[in-house]
């Protein structure tokens, strides 16, 4: 097959994919809580390259993430057009959702949409838990990389994460504490009272909470990350 390039089909990227698998590979993503049941044992060192190639198409992208396979649904992660997904879609992906990998990597191209908020509303609210990830994923992505966002956007979701910090399911849990540290790590000004949410919920008589509150404090008090905050805030 020639080189990958912008005018690939979905089905001439399947193929491609298939041609490259290497399922020596399932073992070691299994340790790492990917599922590999419909998976072709390629890193996502290799996928990203080949998204960068291949650029963004949004019909093409509903495509792949049809096939099920998992190397195709990261693809269609990768090369989505979030400018032209609606909420519909973003839905009937969620439904499919079945890794944390795959939510996450979701949730970067969710967190692009303009009603990325909506979202995270709805999905924090939804009761399985890759879809409840996914909410707390695209909040910690979207604090870290939505540069124009006002701070207060990310200060008004600190009850959110209060309120679902006692899901002691293993996948939100994690989501959850991903999103208090990267809200607390944004700014000066949202540093402290991510933290005192981080001392309430370490505080706390609930075992996951209590989790959640001393993993984000411990980050969120580490002296190299205060310097960079500090840095920050005096740079013009």
């Amino acid at each position: 097959m020639t080189q990958p390039d912008p005018s690939w089909s979905a089905d001439d990227i399947v193929a491609h994919l298939r041609s490259v698998g290497t399922p020596a590979n399932l073992a070691g993503m299994a340790r790492f809580g990917i599922n590999t049941t419909s998976a072709l044992g390629i890193g996502n060192s290799d996928l990203r390259p080949l998204a960068r190639k291949l650029k963004k198409n949004h019909d093409r992208s509903l495509l792949l993430w049809d096939s099920g396979i998992r190397e195709a649904r990261l693809m269609a992660a990768f090369t989505g057009e979030p400018r032209k997904v609606d909420i519909d879609q973003c839905r009937r992906w969620a439904a499919d959702f079945d890794s944390w990998e795959i939510v996450d990597t979701v949730a970067d191209l969710f967190a692009e949409t303009p009603f990325w908020r909506d979202l995270i509303d709805e999905f924090a609210q939804d009761e399985r838990e890759f879809v409840r990830r996914a909410a707390f994923a695209m909040l910690a992505w979207s604090a870290v990389h939505l540069k124009k966002e006002p701070d207060a956007t990310f200060l008004a979701y600190l009850p959110l994460i209060e309120e679902h910090a006692r899901d002691p399911r293993n996948f939100v849990r994690k989501a959850v504490n991903w999103a208090l540290r990267q809200i607390g790590k944004r700014s000066m000004s949202l540093h402290a009272p991510a933290l005192a949410l981080a001392q309430k919920l370490a505080a706390s008589s609930d075992k996951t909470a209590r989790w959640i509150g001393k993993d984000a404090a411990k980050e969120l008090t580490d002296a190299k990350q205060l310097a960079r905050l500090a840095a920050a805030k005096t740079r013009p």
